[in-house]
């Protein structure tokens, strides 16, 4: 059966960084505090008006096509996974194709979080494998700063994340031994409220920027809100942290050592874990459980905090160009997240 390679890599950050002691002035927080629990030392937010999950993911989307020696016009398929889309509905499939002037091929949006890159790239693998399509464009974007909650009730949230955009281009593997080995998907809806955005009344988008804070009462969203919903801030992500990572921390493992039984190894043939940059210490707590050397896991969260669905792609880009990554290479990623939803994928590169 074909296997599916990744033939071409792009990102795009924002140009505004925004560092620990940029969100110390605006809500109770500290460079230390933030560094003690997260490891971030800064993220990316987008420029208002100017830059949106679309726009970002069109930028990673482009090199991702060029570095693959292709152009828009061969893409067969785009699925495009974010959290934050530019418009409760469409999705930014649609934006993206539109941007890039692609011919009318089918874009599928993807909505799981920070596991929606490897649900995607599950996805992809299929397509390719059943010969459906031969070139598919894969992005992961986030403008997350368009709609977190900047107070210090929010700031266990706020401080984590930050905006960016991954993209890679899959196409059938021409080596046997290259590609994707296989994908292992899983999600458990029991505790989905432990990290979610309760009531999505507000529009985190380029295009309708003009957000208010709720008024109980008014109409909002399309939507009536109630003061409960004001006080207790359903407009914003909430997060357990404490739920989270105890989850977190099982899960990861589990699902790199499920990648790693399927296709008979074990984590000594790992050349490279690159795992959704959720928080370095939940990195740093899976890489001690499987025992792993520092050089086989890459992070990246200092600099960019979680960016969630894009955060693969981005650190997959700047390994590759770190020369982390070679040919021969055993590489998996894998991702745990709202829903709670948790995913990996193992290649050999």
């Amino acid at each position: 059966m074909t296997r599916t390679k990744i033939a071409g890599i792009g990102m795009y950050v924002p140009e505004n960084i925004v560092t620990n002691d940029d969100l110390a002035a605006i809500i109770d927080t500290s460079d230390e505090w933030i560094k003690e629990r997260t490891g971030i030392n800064e993220r990316r937010y987008v420029t208002r008006y100017k830059e949106s999950s679309a726009t970002m993911g069109t930028k990673a989307a482009a090199q991702a096509i060029e570095n693959a020696g292709l152009t828009p016009q061969d893409i067969d398929f785009v699925i495009f996974a974010t959290l934050s889309p530019d418009y409760y509905f469409p999705g930014c499939g649609v934006l993206l194709q539109r941007a890039l002037q692609m011919r009318e091929i089918g874009a599928l949006d993807v909505r799981n979080q920070c596991s929606g890159f490897v649900y995607g790239l599950s996805i992809a693998d299929q397509f390719i494998k059943t010969g459906m399509y031969k070139n598919i464009l894969l992005v992961g974007a986030e403008a997350h700063s368009l709609g977190l909650n900047f107070s210090d009730e929010g700031r266990n949230v706020s401080v984590i994340f930050g905006d960016g955009a991954g993209a890679v281009v899959l196409r059938p593997a021409t080596n046997p031994g290259q590609g994707i080995l296989s994908t292992h998907l899983h999600s458990n809806g029991a505790d989905a409220e432990m990290l979610a955005m309760i009531n999505p009344g507000f529009h985190s988008g380029l295009y309708n920027n003009n957000r208010r804070p709720p008024v109980p009462g008014k109409p909002y969203g399309g939507m009536f809100v109630t003061p409960d919903q004001v006080a207790n801030h359903d407009f914003y992500p909430t997060m357990d942290g404490q739920a989270v990572f105890k989850k977190a921390i099982e899960k990861f493992p589990e699902v790199v050592n499920e990648a790693l039984t399927a296709n008979g190894y074990t984590v000594n043939d790992l050349d490279l874990l690159i795992p959704h940059q959720a928080n370095l210490r939940i990195s740093q707590f899976v890489q001690k459980k499987l025992q792993l050397r520092g050089n086989q896991v890459f992070n990246n969260i200092q600099q960019y905090g979680n960016t969630t669905a894009a955060s693969i792609p981005i650190a997959l880009y700047e390994a590759y160009q770190a020369g982390r990554i070679t040919e021969g290479n055993l590489i998996c990623f894998a991702a745990f997240g709202s829903g709670y939803t948790w995913a990996s994928g193992l290649i050999r590169w």
